[in-house]
């Protein structure tokens, strides 16, 4: 299992499930049974904030998943960030998804990249080129190329990342976070053999998407 610190929720989510209590006691104190929308917000917060561990697959050629969600896009194309020919899998995550954000292979990072950008709907198409994104580059323990690349959404206003060029990360490896709603595009060597299909739900890590 993978073994971070916090297993419940997310240190991410501490300031705002702190405050989001604060407010609904206080409601509750002074409004009574008015302060009822204030604790399902709260719940809301909480349940957004949520980060369990993961068990991780130990299929040596396997790329996992780097996110929760649902896969809206399984497909042949160009990745912009390692300038190759693809196999590009992307995984939507709504509000009500884990947004923890683990590595898909053990490996070393050899570019992390930022580009400023829009907040369109992280479910359309147009979002891995337009919205705000952050892209990892990665050689993989077998010295083949994997980019994942972290993309905000239409409520999304922040993409945190926790690693930098040199990094060694291990499969499953937590490294990031986004915020309220987005989606992680993965771009593969097009030897890649997808397990996806378009529609599917995953899981941060337990998924396997592709194999070597």
């Amino acid at each position: 299992m993978n073994n971070y610190p916090h297993p419940i929720i997310a240190r991410e989510g501490w300031p705002f499930l702190g405050l989001a209590v604060v407010l609904a006691a206080l409601a509750t104190y002074f409004c009574g049974a008015w302060s009822i929308p204030f604790w399902i917000i709260a719940l809301f917060v909480l349940q957004f904030f949520r980060d369990p561990g993961r068990m991780i697959p130990q299929k040596a050629n396997a790329i996992l998943s780097p996110a929760d969600g649902r896969i809206v896009v399984v497909e042949k194309t160009q990745d912009p960030y390692a300038g190759r020919e693809a196999l590009k899998i992307s995984v939507f995550m709504n509000v009500f998804n884990v947004h923890s954000n683990r590595a898909p292979v053990d490996g070393k990072i050899d570019k992390v990249q930022y580009f400023p950008g829009k907040f369109v709907n992280a479910d359309l198409d147009k979002a891995s080129v337009e919205n705000e994104r952050n892209a990892l580059t990665i050689t993989a323990a077998n010295g083949q190329i994997v980019t994942c690349v972290q993309v905000a959404g239409l409520i999304a206003r922040r993409i945190l990342c926790y690693v930098k060029p040199g990094d060694k990360l291990d499969r499953g490896q937590r490294y990031g976070f986004i915020r309220f709603g987005s989606r992680v595009d993965v771009y593969l060597p097009l030897t890649a053999s997808p397990k996806v299909a378009v529609g599917d739900k995953v899981s941060a890590t337990e998924t396997i998407l592709a194999e070597f």
